[in-house]
């Protein structure tokens, strides 16, 4: 059974960083593309970055280019999210997601969530 453990989430300050860590189990972690997904209140679950199996290949949301980074770790299963620059817009619950496919372009969701971890941007 595929188990996500979203961590790192928090109270910052607009301009602040962040680092986001999503622990995976239950799969083999370096078959599969990773993503990370926010969902703000009233709104639907958006797309933020994924990256691919090896590591190699990445793909962002326009709104978090620049600012954000995504990596992981196959020897830890974890991947992370850095976020730099933050904006009262990025407040969200943030998730990790296992891909469906080793790629990012795009990159295919699965159905397995997390519980996900709560980042609050002050302005």
């Amino acid at each position: 059974q595929v188990q996500l453990v979203e961590s790192g989430g928090g109270l910052v300050q607009a301009g602040g960083s962040l680092r986001l860590s999503c622990a995976v189990s239950g799969r083999t972690f370096s078959r599969y593309a990773v993503g990370w997904f926010r969902q703000a209140p009233e709104k639907e679950r958006e797309f933020v970055a994924a990256i691919g199996s090896s590591g190699r290949t990445t793909n962002y949301a326009d709104s978090v280019k620049g600012r954000f980074t995504i990596s992981r770790d196959n020897a830890k299963n974890t991947v992370y999210l850095e976020m730099n620059s933050l904006k009262f817009e990025d407040t969200a619950v943030y998730y990790c997601n296992p891909g469906a496919g080793a790629g990012v372009a795009p990159y295919a969701a699965t159905n397995y969530w997390g519980k996900g971890t709560l980042v609050t941007v002050s302005s």
